[in-house]
């Protein structure tokens, strides 16, 4: 008898297909789950991505944990018998006894034998921070889902509110870059596995940081010499969010200088201060939280359902 494993809770498309990708390399049978379409609430996005395997394991949800163990039930018997499965939860399903407590419906796509091709060609898209877009089989026809690549944080600063900021952001799935003139700050970072990593030398001194249309900068220092160079660079490649720590007249002071140095008045509004929601905190962690919390507000959306085909 067949029973079901364990459920990871990763959540980004990116990380989906790139353990997808690996358990069909290795010959492992899986298939993919796609959500297809939502009424009303739903704890996930729609085009949200999981993958289950033989054995039962699930990386990736689709649920708050109401309905993934009877998914998981139908992903092993999609993978047994080889054929698409759709499935809906909540309002107009014919499995009345799992409720959908957030209300509305849930609509589902089972695929255990996706195109190996092109989800390395949406993974590589996705990796070149790219967006890519992927397409479905629905019960009505293909469904084209739009995935953007992960939300990449460029932290910048020392100390304490480095620190617990870059493990914060982590924690929260960041594609994490770190930059800093402390190489002790740096060391004790190694274990969160950054993309990259950047010794600041001379305050003065450009470095270069891979900053997108899916990128937050956040700058973290107290001694704000530091900071000029990295602003100048990023208020001209227009990421999502850019903010610096310190007071509204420390604030005033900065964007001050950012003019003198050549930026725009609408380049110099690009750059938030005081950084938060909630503002004049001392706690490195709060500091940490409400930054983070204003950079999510802002987060573009990550994946949007284009058109059924």
């Amino acid at each position: 008898m067949q029973t079901e494993g364990r459920i990871l809770y990763s959540e980004h498309a990116q990380d989906i297909l790139a353990i997808t990708l690996d358990l069909m390399r290795s010959g492992e049978p899986c298939a993919l789950v796609t959500s297809l379409n939502i009424e009303g609430g739903a704890a996930r996005e729609l085009g949200s991505l999981a993958v289950i395997t033989a054995t039962g394991d699930m990386t990736g949800y689709l649920s708050n944990g109401c309905i993934d163990r009877d998914i998981i039930h139908h992903g092993m018997a999609a993978i047994d018998n080889g054929l698409i499965k759709h499935l809906r939860y909540g309002a107009g399903s014919p499995y009345l006894d799992l409720k959908l407590p957030c209300g509305g419906a849930l609509e589902l796509v089972i695929d255990p034998a996706p195109d190996l091709t092109v989800l390395e060609a949406a993974l590589a898209r996705l990796l070149n921070r790219e967006k890519t877009e992927l397409s479905f089989s629905g019960r009505d026809g293909p469904v084209q889902i739009e995935y953007a690549p992960k939300p990449a944080l460029i932290l910048a600063g020392r100390g304490a509110i480095f620190r617990t900021t870059a493990q914060l952001a982590a924690h929260m799935d960041f594609e994490l870059h770190l930059a800093s003139p402390d190489l002790e700050d740096l060391a004790s970072l190694k274990m969160l596995n950054p993309t990259t990593q950047k010794s600041m030398t001379t305050p003065t001194a450009a470095i270069e940081l891979p900053i997108d249309a899916y990128s937050a900068v956040l700058l973290v220092f107290h001694d704000h010499e530091w900071e000029q160079a990295v602003l100048m660079q990023a208020a001209q490649q227009h990421p999502f969010f850019i903010g610096a720590l310190g007071s509204r007249r420390t604030h005033a002071m900065r964007v001050e200088r950012l003019k003198q140095a050549g930026l725009s008045e609408a380049q110099c509004a690009q750059v938030h201060g005081p950084i938060g929601l909630v503002p004049s905190l001392r706690n490195a962690s709060l500091i940490a939280v409400s930054a983070l919390a204003e950079i999510t507000a802002k987060l573009p959306p990550s994946q949007i359902r284009l058109s059924s085909l």
